[in-house]
């Protein structure tokens, strides 16, 4: 957490800083562990300083800030982390701040609660060659059933393991994966390789549709209360999810199962054993 949801919540939210041109790279005085920047705050500011944002893209779960110098400053917001523009949940754990100028927004700010985020800005090259498609896969928002079934077909992994794995399919993480197969409604545990063609366009649409509709309730806070929206709101969709952190709830599909809750890969997964039977009950 955050997941693609809130990342794209977080991109759209920082839209309007494009135009804009960066005065200052400064250190917040955040007295707390310091997040991983590349290079060295000195140097990244020497390069941004002056540069002016061209685009605001988003690669999986990672924001990407493109410079007309051609280089790309890549923030992965990872555990707590939040892009926003002003408001952010405290001073205490913010860490970076963008001064602008130019545009409507006068600074871009970066919080994180537990400082596992990181900052790195890269050359146009070194970009490709770490987040190109030979290390990253297609984004989960625009992936074909054709291509997820090529990627995962032949995997022996357990599906909820597979659409973990960012190589494959960028931007699901544990919280929309047992969403999405709630909608297919396949088990988890069902190994890729024993997925039929229904299976496989019912799997492709839930990721898409499940994807587009924590978009647009601006993704998901959880009990910490963590994430946040750019207007330091919280997300909404915590309020439609189906069967994560709903164990021992009633199925809101069937309303016969209760929800049950089991560990994957030292992960929580959540799934109706109505609707979503197992391998060989199937």
């Amino acid at each position: 957490m955050p997941e693609l949801p809130e990342v794209e919540t977080m991109r759209r939210g920082v839209l309007g800083i494009i135009g804009s041109a960066i005065t200052a790279v400064e250190s917040t005085g955040c007295r707390l562990a310091p997040i991983s920047i590349t290079p060295r705050l000195p140097t990244l500011r020497r390069r941004l300083v002056g540069r002016r944002v061209e685009a605001v893209d988003r690669v999986g779960k990672r924001l990407i800030f493109v410079c007309d110098s051609g280089e790309r400053l890549v923030i992965e917001p990872r555990m707590t982390g939040l892009v926003v523009l002003a408001n952010p949940p405290n001073r205490e754990h913010l860490r970076l701040r963008l001064r602008l100028a130019g545009g409507p927004a006068v600074e871009m700010l970066f919080w994180d609660r537990r400082g596992l985020g990181t900052w790195r800005l890269c050359r146009e090259d070194e970009f490709a060659e770490r987040f190109g498609p030979q290390r990253i896969g297609p984004d989960a928002l625009t992936i074909s059933s054709r291509e997820l079934r090529d990627r995962l077909r032949s995997s022996r992994r357990a599906i909820k393991v597979a659409l973990l794995d960012q190589q494959v399919l960028a931007g699901v993480g544990n919280l929309y994966a047992s969403e999405i197969l709630h909608v297919a409604r396949i088990h988890p545990v069902t190994q890729p390789n024993e997925l039929n063609p229904h299976q496989w366009t019912r799997l492709t649409r839930a990721i898409h549709d499940v994807l587009a509709e924590a978009i647009r309730y601006e993704g998901s806070t959880l009990g910490d209360g963590t994430y946040r929206t750019g207007l330091n709101e919280p997300g909404r969709y915590q309020n439609k999810h189906r069967v994560y952190d709903k164990a021992g709830q009633q199925c809101p599909r069937c309303r016969d199962a209760e929800v049950v809750r089991f560990v994957q890969c030292q992960r929580s997964t959540f799934f109706c054993p109505r609707c979503q039977l197992g391998p060989r009950v199937a």
